[in-house]
């Protein structure tokens, strides 16, 4: 049974971690006290939208976070929950690092708030447990810093995101033992072939993301490199498989942020 919004004000009232139900367009539906603790506003600030002067929320790399509704356009696109890290300012001095957790339910979006100092007893979830890569929360971070450089320093971030077609396929087919050894076997294979200093991550169920820096140019090269390295065949459970990929690429030389980085990538993904 769904819960409707008072319903989840009662659950939600005496967790130890913040909790905010969004709706569809954004305007919160449900919230607890531990919430607005953490993001410094009172109660009535995060029911009603409005903000203290001078208050502010960025992503890590000092950008402003995107609107709940595009945030949760693009969980519900991904079709699974995202980690990102938050940082809540006011008068530009930085009150408290948070993760927050993006959770989608239905046309409804749950966000999960925890300070940074609790993450050492998460510190396993950022890593995939099947390919041992980082996963999301440690991708976007790295993405993050990348484009920091990229501002800094001067050059291109290149995000490419590689999604594996008829996984599903294969775990129908074969099981999903089969289909966690052909994930492992492509993250291996990225890992090895990409430069070091590339980050290789799970991005979502089958979906692998690298994250490149170059001096000019496109991502093209890098996201043809991924294609290479991952599309040979694969020895799976006694047979051979030959993974089919779709390939969507984003770059931009430190003006992009994040979540733009991402959504591009996921755009041409799409087509």
């Amino acid at each position: 049974m769904r819960l409707n919004e008072s319903d989840w004000d009662k659950q939600i009232a005496a967790l130890p971690f913040g909790v905010v139900l969004h709706g569809e367009r954004g305007a919160v539906l449900a919230a607890n006290a531990s919430a607005a603790t953490l993001l410094g506003l009172t109660a009535e600030h995060l029911r009603t939208g409005s903000r203290p002067p001078q208050w502010r929320l960025h992503d890590d790399t000092g950008a402003a976070v995107p609107a709940m509704a595009d945030l949760s356009a693009q969980v519900t696109r991904a079709g699974s929950g995202m980690t990102m890290p938050l940082v809540v300012t006011v008068q530009g001095a930085a009150i408290r690092r948070l993760w927050a957790d993006l959770v989608p339910d239905r046309e409804r979006l749950l966000l999960i708030l925890r300070p940074v100092s609790a993450e050492p007893a998460r510190a396993a979830g950022l890593l995939d447990p099947v390919t041992g890569l980082p996963h999301r929360a440690l991708l976007f971070d790295r993405i993050g810093q990348s484009l920091a450089r990229a501002r800094v320093h001067g050059g291109q971030t290149t995000l490419v995101l590689a999604d594996v077609r008829g996984l599903r396929a294969v775990n129908q087919a074969h099981g999903f033992e089969c289909g966690d050894e052909l994930l492992a076997v492509l993250g291996t294979r990225l890992r090895a072939g990409m430069r070091a200093d590339h980050t290789v991550a799970r991005y979502t169920g089958g979906t692998f993301a690298v994250v490149a820096e170059h001096a000019r140019g496109t991502g093209a090269a890098v996201a043809e490199s991924v294609r290479e390295l991952a599309q040979g065949r694969v020895l799976v459970g006694g047979g051979v498989l030959r993974p089919r990929l779709r390939i969507g690429w984003a770059s931009s030389g430190g003006d992009a942020t994040v979540h733009q980085m991402v959504c591009a990538a996921e755009d041409r993904l799409s087509h």
